[in-house]
């Protein structure tokens, strides 16, 4: 059983941290615990493209943006994984200048300088010069980019099932055990 953090921030793609948080509800055989932090504007986006506030229904712990006493904010915190669901292109560059200014650019610096997972879904597009360098300089770091790209193999029939697409692969890279569609399987 292993714990594990998100992070939403303020870019579009609210629907994948919707159907991040439902699946790590599904896979509490697999996942001890679960903390979560918000950026303001996550919390406005989520608001706006999905018309509702039903991030307040989840039961994980839930830290304030500004919270550095919070677990994810030490290396002796025990978390395996940071999942950041949607990354914006300004938190990238924030983890990647190495600046802490909230909790969740410190949980990623934690997860880097601890050698923990560190997994960004990052959305935006299309990406500028700036963007590829951060996403390069995070990689290196040990952190993985995994884009918000849907894949359509598993011919997914509503906006939940191309969402879950990329967060399968997301819990799948922090080392969940995942059933779901695999090319040739």
């Amino acid at each position: 059983m292993i714990k594990i953090a998100v992070a939403v921030t303020g870019a579009s793609g609210s629907i994948y941290a919707k159907v991040l948080l439902d699946r790590l509800m599904q896979l509490k055989e697999q996942v001890a615990e679960v903390g979560m932090v918000m950026s303001d504007n996550a919390r406005t986006v989520w608001q706006h493209e999905l018309g509702k506030k039903d991030y307040e229904k989840y039961p994980f712990k839930v830290w304030d943006k500004n919270d550095f006493m919070a677990p994810i904010a030490s290396g002796s915190a025990s978390y395996s994984a940071l999942i950041i669901c949607p990354c914006s292109m300004g938190t990238l560059g924030r983890i990647a200048g190495g600046i802490s200014n909230d909790l969740i650019t410190r949980a990623a610096d934690v997860m880097l300088k601890e050698r923990r997972k560190l997994i960004c879904v990052v959305r935006e597009t299309p990406y500028n010069l700036i963007h590829l360098k951060n996403m390069a300089t995070v990689t290196e770091a040990g952190g993985i980019i995994c884009p918000a790209t849907p894949s359509f193999y598993s011919k997914p029939q509503t906006f939940e099932e191309m969402a879950d697409t990329v967060v399968s692969r997301a819990l799948q890279l922090a080392g969940l055990n995942i059933s779901t569609y695999k090319w040739g399987e």
